[in-house]
């Protein structure tokens, strides 16, 4: 198993950071200039208990697959997503909002087993952790641009 802990301090109120952080735009925005792509079975632009998200990625010529549900809600405080279908042994985010001074901390507590296939289990151990964490630091990057300005209007609809 493995797990990574980031932590983002955002100039902006909880509530703006949460909600940046389940809108579906934002995350495709995130995957730009990547292999990857990113489908989301949602009832609108913002993430909520049991909507879906497929992510997709081809690695090794494989196409990986990863659809994750949100399982968890308590808003603005935390959201979480489950691994339901995928390439995966698990995955589990937790995504955590805490309202600070000038600010709020965005937490990312994320807990994943490599996949099941050999080949994969193998690069899982090699790159698995780095390459969840560089997508990771790319969305928590752009949150916190579209946060601190006025850039969160034109995704926020």
């Amino acid at each position: 198993m493995y797990s990574i802990h980031l932590t983002t301090f955002i100039k902006a109120p909880a509530k703006l950071v949460f909600d940046l952080s389940r809108n579906a735009t934002v995350f495709r925005k995130a995957l730009e200039g990547r292999n990857e792509t990113l489908t989301a079975n949602a009832s609108g632009i913002l993430l909520n208990v049991s909507d879906t998200i497929t992510l997709s990625a081809k690695h090794l010529g494989k196409t990986r697959m990863m659809t994750l549900r949100v399982t968890e809600m308590i808003e603005p405080e935390k959201f979480v997503e489950e691994q339901v279908k995928g390439d995966l042994k698990s995955f589990r985010h937790e995504h955590h909002f805490k309202e600070v001074d000038n600010g709020s901390l965005l937490i990312d507590m994320v807990y994943m087993e490599e996949p099941r296939d050999a080949v994969g289990g193998l690069m899982g151990k090699l790159f698995m952790k780095g390459y969840f964490e560089k997508i990771l630091n790319k969305r928590n990057e752009l949150i916190k641009q579209y946060a601190e300005s006025d850039k969160w209007r034109t995704v926020m609809g």
